[in-house]
């Protein structure tokens, strides 16, 4: 991502309003802020280790649900009585 960065210099017989006025016109025209709030709140990829790591997590989770399925010492799932 390249970054483009808002300068803007003091004139000799300007005042700060304006310097800020000119400043803020000149971040608006660069497009910085739209990019900065469209990244803001981005997470990165995770990479194939982790993807495969998680998914053995949830293999190994499934299997002994199974088993303790199988064996019976899942506790009674409750229901709605009306």
């Amino acid at each position: 991502m390249s970054t483009v960065n808002a300068e803007v210099k003091k004139n000799p017989n300007e005042n700060a309003i304006s310097l800020i006025r000119r400043f803020t016109k000149r971040v608006q025209g660069s497009g910085i802020i739209p990019r900065v709030r469209s990244i803001r709140y981005s997470q990165r990829k995770p990479n194939q280790a982790r993807m495969k790591k998680d998914a053995l997590v949830v293999l190994g989770m499934r299997k002994e649900y199974e088993l303790l399925e199988k064996l019976g010492k899942l506790p009674e799932k409750k229901t709605k009585r009306r």
